[in-house]
């Protein structure tokens, strides 16, 4: 199990240094293309194309991570009653969805690789084939779904001491 942990870090510290080079090298790009724009009236050719590709880049690899981590938006409004234990069923549902959610979105985006495919789509500028990113999207959404059926309940205690009674 301790190969396990071990693994699971290293795969974690990996993506996380994919996602603060591709954020990096966005926002030094956008940096150029901006003063190449008012500086030298001349942008940087694909720079949009550059972009939406980090974007995707950026947001499905670290969605795995985000769902193990149990890191998605929440609203605390109803917190009073839901962290207490007799709720656990609760959050396992809202799980279930969130799997289920996330599973769709894998789907779509696997029909979606043949589709591109098809019919040979390419970004705008560079004419970069998108299907190689809808099947990125694809992957990472599953981990993601997967992510969703195991990761760890939130921390139920008794929360008199803190909203009272």
């Amino acid at each position: 199990m301790a190969d396990t942990k071990g693994f699971g870090s290293a795969v974690q510290r990996a993506v996380s240094m994919v996602l603060v080079l591709a954020l990096s090298i966005m926002v030094l790009l956008t940096f150029v293309d901006v003063l190449g724009r008012r500086v030298f009236n001349t942008p940087v050719f694909g720079a949009t194309d550059i972009t939406e590709h980090l974007m995707a880049v950026i947001i499905f690899a670290g969605l795995p991570l985000l769902t193990a981590r149990r890191g998605h938006l929440s609203i605390d409004l109803f917190d009073k009653w839901l962290l207490r234990p007799g709720w656990r069923w609760w959050h396992k549902l809202v799980d279930l969805l969130i799997a289920v959610v996330l599973g769709l979105i894998a789907w779509q985006y696997f029909h979606s690789v043949g589709e591109a495919q098809a019919i040979k789509e390419v970004s705008p500028a560079l004419t970069l084939p998108r299907a190689w990113a809808y099947g990125f999207m694809a992957v990472t959404s599953a981990i993601a779904a997967a992510a969703a059926l195991f990761v760890e309940p939130p921390k139920h205690h008794d929360l008199t001491e803190e909203f009272g009674s």
